[in-house]
């Protein structure tokens, strides 16, 4: 039924209650359907539908404000989480979980491009399945993409599969279809013109993106870039700082390795100044390296500290002074003590495995100062042993001219002649033209510290050796140990005879003599290169050495007897000549002296206890008999 004078205001009432209620949109077009079941007017009906189609007019303006105002939310939170990362990899998942979120799509995804390899690679994706997908690379223009980045323009697509624009390969769409996606858009990172990535939207079902939803994104990514731009930034800054500081560690550590340096450098400095010896400055580098210091010479013998045998030590230190540097050797480290190429001997550090450059260098530093004292204490050595040895070969010259004041001399040069002393006369086994001048150096050498003195001295070397107060002296060892040793400092073999332990000019010059005649004794024995001493080649000396030393020999093989009948009175020598010459005959022995056997019998025991159980061994019968035989020439 109709209703000529009914308003049009009920139903213009409703609508403004849709639109403050923010109803759909089909809810609009009920009104004028009401309208029409209660038989409206036309002009009513007409009325109607013009307010309905102005309330979806401002409807779809809210609508649009509503979003817009949810974009901009989502736009400033967007840029609120940006601004709070520092770290890249949060950026970028920021980013694309961002444009996933506002466009509402299955996945989103953002590309970056490698300078090196000339192509840009999937950096972070969002919603992704796919590995194939999450491990594509573009080269430039392939691709929805490729074609974003070379252009530098957004390009969205309802279904990439079928679109012909892009250039398609077989990596790309493989990855694409594993992925499935249909729907893609894209849109570029710009910073300064220059496009520093793509970023992406996809969906797995073909869709139309909008406008809005391109400028959506292009906001996004334009956000991307400024925060992308910061981390690489802040990341450089960072690399940067760390840079710096190890820097300034590796210049704080200089400084305090150079001051160190140079304490120590002082320090070492100081003590060459004030004279200090070897062990001085090895105790001074053990301090300061915190660690336990050695020094050998060179042939191995300690000057300082204590240190593994020199044998164990000879490769690293023919390895230090090949490098001219310190070598680790186990847990040791170690150091050629050099002179230009003359190695004076070796420094070893223990105590100190993991050596830095700075110690290292300082250890280094002490094996030069090391090499300079020994320098230093060499050239005075040898100073004063020219001195010395001028003494010595007036001494050997002509040692009954003046003994006093040849005594007198020598206590001013440090040299006490007053003082028992063994004379060692040392000859090249094999001599040529430069031996005797390499044995001179030796010779200073082997005596270097001690008081002793050295000179050339006719075809031989003498040495001059004090005996330590406590030793016996003995000729015989040292002969031989310092024929070794003179071997191996001068480089070939040296032959030493060794006299009588003596003191007083007369005495040592008459030891000399009896040296001489042993050295000349070994080479006529075929023993050249060895250590002997006279009293050790017993009658032999005698027969082979020239001079024929008679009475040194008698008086070492029959001394303690004729002593014994000098004091005594008594007939011992007489006795064992007989008991000899009877051909160790007791009976007839004893009427050759004319007294009882048992007489005799007590006579040969006392010469045993004065010349020893071995006194009728052949050997020593021997010499026994021949110097009974020397003595009764010499007599008559």
């Amino acid at each position: 039924m109709n209703h000529p004078h009914e308003s049009a205001a009920p139903a213009l009432r409703r609508l403004l209650d849709l639109l403050a209620s923010g109803a759909a949109t089909e809810d609009f077009a009920d009104v004028l359907a009401d309208a029409r079941r209660r038989g409206a007017s036309a002009g009513t009906l007409a009325e109607i539908d013009d307010a309905t189609w102005q309330a979806l007019r401002v409807h779809r303006t809210l609508r649009q404000h509503r979003r817009r105002e949810a974009e901009l939310t989502a736009l400033f939170d967007t840029a609120g989480d940006l601004a709070a990362s520092r770290e890249l990899d949060t950026v970028l998942q920021a980013i694309v979980r961002r444009a996933r979120m506002l466009l509402g799509t299955d996945t989103a995804y953002l590309t970056l491009p490698d300078e090196a390899a000339g192509d840009t690679y999937m950096r972070v994706t969002d919603g992704s399945v796919s590995v194939l997908f999450q491990t594509l690379r573009l080269s430039l223009g392939d691709g929805l993409g490729g074609l974003v980045a070379q252009t530098a323009r957004p390009y969205a697509t309802p279904d990439y599969r079928t679109d012909e624009r892009f250039h398609h390969t077989g990596t790309i769409d493989a990855g694409v279809l594993d992925e499935g996606l249909v729907a893609i858009i894209g849109v570029p990172l710009l910073l300064g013109g220059q496009v520093i990535g793509v970023l992406f939207a996809a969906d797995r079902s073909p869709r139309a993106f909008s406008p809005d939803e391109v400028a959506l994104l292009c906001t996004l990514a334009a956000h991307a870039a400024i925060a992308l731009d910061t981390a690489k930034s802040l990341a450089d800054t960072r690399a940067a700082l760390a840079e710096l500081n190890a820097a300034n560690e590796l210049v704080r550590a200089h400084s305090a390795a150079v001051q160190r340096a140079e304490q120590a450098h002082d320090r070492l400095t100081d003590l060459v100044l004030r004279g200090a010896e070897v062990p001085d400055v090895a105790a001074a580098v053990a301090a300061l390296l915190g660690g336990e210091i050695a020094v050998l010479d060179a042939e191995g013998e300690p000057l300082a500290g204590r240190a593994a045998p020199a044998a164990e030590l000879a490769a690293a230190a023919a390895a230090s002074r090949t490098e001219g540097r310190s070598v680790r050797h186990g847990e040791q480290w170690v150091c050629a003590v050099l002179a230009g190429h003359d190695a004076l001997g070796t420094m070893v550090l223990r105590g100190r495995p993991d050596l830095d450059d700075a110690d290292r260098r300082l250890f280094e530093r002490a094996s030069v100062v090391t090499a300079l004292l020994l320098l230093l204490r060499r050239s005075v050595a040898e100073t004063e042993n020219r001195v010395r040895g001028e003494l010595l070969t007036d001494l050997l010259t002509s040692p009954e001219r003046d003994p006093a004041g040849l005594t007198a001399r020598g206590r001013r040069l440090g040299v006490d002649l007053a003082r028992p002393h063994l004379v060692l006369v040392a000859e090249p086994a094999e001599p040529t033209g430069t031996d005797r001048g390499r044995l001179a150096g030796a010779a200073r050498r082997y005596l270097f510290g001690s008081r002793g003195v050295s000179a050339e001295h006719g075809e031989a070397v003498v040495l001059l050796a004090p005996i330590e107060a406590g030793t016996d002296g003995d000729p015989e060892d040292t002969a031989r140990q310092a024929a070794e040793r003179l071997a191996r400092l001068a480089g070939f073999p040296v032959t030493v005879g060794a006299g009588r332990p003596s003191a007083g000019p007369t005495a040592l010059a008459a030891a000399y003599a009896e040296g001489l005649r042993c050295v000349r004794a070994l080479r006529v024995l075929g023993r050249a290169g060895e250590g002997a001493s006279a009293r050790a080649l017993g009658f032999l000396g005698v027969l082979l050495g020239d001079g024929h030393d008679v009475d040194g020999f008698v008086g070492a093989a029959l001394g303690p007897l004729l002593a014994y009948d000098s004091r005594r009175g008594t007939e011992l020598v007489r006795t064992l000549r007989a008991y000899f010459d009877c051909g160790g005959s007791l009976t007839r022995a004893k009427d050759e002296l004319h007294v009882h056997v048992n007489t005799v019998v007590q006579r040969l025991d006392r010469v045993e206890a004065l010349l020893g159980r071995d006194w009728n061994h052949p050997e020593r019968s021997l010499e026994l008999q021949l110097a009974l035989r020397l003595q009764l020439l010499a007599g008559a």
